[in-house]
């Protein structure tokens, strides 16, 4: 891979934006481009390619974040209109509550708290 285009959260701002960029020149890639996360979700459902202005919510749950944004796109230009979302909340926190629930159930069926057993 020599050449790259950079998704970023919506809400990062020029330095966050110039700091990736750079970080990618540093991995000695060619950065063609810097672009939106929900841009380039957009892009992958083929949303660019309709006729027609069009507003898009985007749900974007990553691993440790949880964003939401409102785009819209007009003859194949996107634009952020907003974008709000919960640094602390993401996939994984669905799977600490997630595990969670499952070793209070064993606990009840079975009387054993396996949170200590590292087999386990």
């Amino acid at each position: 891979v020599k050449n790259a285009v950079i998704t970023v959260p919506a809400y990062f701002n020029d330095a966050q934006r110039q700091a990736t960029k750079d970080a990618g020149t540093i991995a000695g890639l060619n950065v063609v481009r810097i672009i939106n996360e929900p841009t380039a979700a957009a892009i992958a459902y083929g949303l660019d390619k309709k006729e027609g202005e069009k507003n898009i919510l985007v749900f974007d749950l990553g691993g440790g974040t949880f964003d939401v944004s409102l785009l819209t796109i007009d003859n194949g230009v996107f634009e952020v209109l907003s974008t709000n979302g919960d640094t602390h909340l993401g996939g994984e926190d669905f799977d600490q509550r997630v595990m969670e629930y499952f070793i209070k159930l064993y606990k009840k069926k079975t009387g054993k708290d396996i949170r200590k057993d590292n087999r386990a």
